[in-house]
C-alpha cells in the first residue's frame, strides 16, 4: 500500500483538488483508494458528500487517529491512502508527512505561494521523505511557470506536469467529480492522468529500490 500526503503552508494552492483528483485517476487504473481529510476546512469531504459515486472512500480525522486509520487501511487491502492536510503549519502535517512514502507539494507559480515552500521542505527533509513539488493552477503558458519550475528546483524535484488552472476543474469538484468523469476527453484530465502515471512509476521505483536494498 503506498501513502501519499499532499501538503503545502500556503492555503489556496490546489492541494485538495490535486488529492481528489489522483485518488479518482488510481481508482481508474485499477486501485482501490481512500481519502483522508486531515484539513479543518474539510474541502475534500464537502466533495465526498457531493459524490454519488461509492469510491474512493474518505475518512475525516485528525492527527491522533492517523496511524491508527493508516494500519486499518492496509488491513482493509486499500492500495493506495491520500492525505489531504491543512495549508497551514500544523502537528497533522508532520505527522501526515512522517506516515507518508511520498510527499507531492503542490505550489502556484506566484512569489508569496513560492516564498512558502522552503518551510514545507524543512520538515520534510527532516523526517527524510521523498518528495516533489507540483506546479498548480498555472497559466497555460508564460515565463511565470519556467521561472517557478527553476526555482522550485533548488529546493527539491519537480513534477514533469504541472495543472493549468481551468474553469472545468472547478466545476468538476463543486459536483462531486474528478476532471477525468467530468470531462473525460478534456485537457484537464489529460494532465492529472500524465501526473498519476508519472507518481506511478516513482512509487514502483521506489518498491524496487526498497526490495534490491534488502536483497
Amino acid at each position: 500500500m503506498n501513502v501519499i500526503a499532499f501538503v503545502t503552508q500556503k492555503g489556496g494552492s490546489g492541494k485538495t483538488t490535486l488529492c481528489v483528483n489522483l485518488a479518482v485517476a488510481a481508482e481508474t487504473a485499477g486501485g482501490r483508494c481512500l481519502i483522508l481529510d486531515m484539513d479543518p476546512q474539510a474541502s475534500a469531504e464537502a466533495w465526498y458528500h457531493d459524490r454519488e459515486a461509492a469510491s474512493p472512500k474518505l475518512a475525516k480525522l485528525g492527527a491522533a487517529e492517523l496511524a491508527d486509520a493508516v494500519r486499518l487501511a492496509e488491513r482493509q487491502g486499500f492500495t493506495h491512502v491520500f492525505i489531504d492536510t491543512p495549508g497551514r503549519d500544523e502537528p497533522s502535517v508532520a505527522a501526515a508527512i512522517r506516515i507518508a512514502d511520498f510527499c507531492l507539494v503542490p505550489c502556484r507559480p506566484t512569489p508569496a505561494d513560492m516564498k512558502a515552500t522552503p518551510a514545507t521542505i524543512a520538515t520534510i527533509k527532516r523526517l527524510a521523505k521523498p518528495a516533489a513539488f507540483v506546479l498548480s493552477q498555472t497559466p497555460p503558458r508564460g515565463f511565470r511557470i519556467k521561472e517557478a519550475e527553476i526555482g522550485l528546483a533548488v529546493l527539491g524535484p519537480v513534477a514533469p506536469v504541472g495543472i493549468v488552472s481551468r474553469s472545468v476543474v472547478q466545476h468538476a469538484q463543486g459536483a462531486g467529480h474528478a476532471d477525468n468523469e467530468f470531462e473525460p476527453d478534456g485537457k484537464a484530465a489529460q494532465e492529472i492522468a500524465e501526473l498519476w502515471g508519472w507518481l506511478t512509476k516513482k512509487l514502483e521505483q521506489m518498491t524496487d529500490g526498497a526490495q534490491k536494498n534488502i536483497a
